[in-house]
């Protein structure tokens, strides 16, 4: 793990959220290599943190071994440049040797998502999570989305547990989002961490900013990491020119783009990984890939990305 504490590192970034894709070889096989070379590449390009094994990176579709040698990789691809923080989730005790493997392999965080299948009460939740943060010295991040949608009295709750450090948002409610994060400004000292974890977050990102929640995760970084950071930059230096052009340009159309497909949250983020000449082969299932018209116009969509970074993209 990296000497500074988590917290303040993600607190302060310096660039996008990087989330990769899990590199498969042709015979479907995890293809380490080409993960390095893919975590290497979105480091260099500007990456503030690396999430490793999450949601773009199929957590779903991991063995536990494979999972603790992406995590691993990516460790040591980092290097302590930048954290690494790795997926968690299934039911309490998978999730807790999920969570333990990811220690093992070096990780500075976890990231906890939905427990599988089950609609449970907040009480029930808040367990769940209490039990991931015990079981080790990793800080926890827990992910709201699907099944796993809190009240601001539990957000507290998880916000006072020790380990907890942050939630990531990927409901869209924004109503519930500023009842939170006043919730816990109000009944919690110190700082707590928010995440924009909408696929696409960026489309939402200038909402989220104005209830407080500054920090997003960058699928689109995953394959146009240029694009990514400008906006990300845009952003930052409340340059809303920049930021709309690409919003109306790039961000809203791939949006649409993503919504032909069930999946393509991943797929199409996969496929453009492939478009920019690195193979790390197709989704595992249930998952399936992009159909060909769309990864076409994908390839146009990038295109247009690009211009638009030059100022003739109108």
């Amino acid at each position: 793990m990296t000497s500074a504490p988590l917290a303040a590192r993600l607190g302060r970034p310096g660039g996008p959220l990087f989330f990769p894709v899990t590199a498969y070889g042709p015979d479907g096989s995890a293809d380490l290599d080409t993960y390095r070379t893919h975590v290497r590449r979105g480091i260099d390009a500007g990456a503030a943190a690396v999430f490793a094994c999450c949601g773009t990176g199929e957590f779903h579709a991991l063995t536990p071994e494979e999972f603790e040698a992406c995590v691993r990789t990516a460790v040591e691809e980092a290097g302590g440049r930048v954290p690494v923080l790795a997926g968690t989730g299934y039911g309490t005790a998978l999730a807790v040797r999920y969570a333990r493997l990811a220690e093992a392999a070096g990780a500075d965080g976890l990231l906890a998502m939905p427990p599988y299948l089950v609609v449970a009460g907040q009480e029930g939740l808040l367990r769940h999570y209490r039990e991931i943060a015990a079981a080790t010295a990793l800080p926890v991040i827990v992910y709201q989305r699907d099944n796993a949608v809190f009240t601001p009295e539990t957000v507290v709750e998880l916000a006072r547990t020790e380990g907890v450090v942050g939630l990531k948002d990927g409901l869209g409610d924004l109503d519930l989002m500023q009842r939170i994060v006043s919730a816990v400004r109000a009944e919690v000292p110190g700082d707590f961490l928010y995440f924009n974890g909408l696929p696409t977050a960026e489309l939402t990102q200038p909402a989220y900013r104005a209830v407080g929640v500054p920090l997003y995760s960058s699928a689109v970084f995953c394959f146009a990491p240029d694009i990514a950071l400008a906006f990300y930059r845009a952003l930052e230096e409340d340059d809303r020119a920049t930021a709309e052009r690409l919003l109306d340009g790039f961000y809203r159309p791939f949006v649409e783009l993503r919504a032909q497909g069930r999946g393509y949250a991943v797929s199409l983020v996969k496929a453009g990984v492939r478009l920019g000449g690195l193979d790390v082969g197709e989704v595992r299932p249930p998952l399936h890939e992009p159909a060909e018209d769309h990864v076409k116009q994908l390839v146009q969509l990038v295109e247009r990305g690009h211009a638009l970074l030059e100022g003739d993209g109108r």
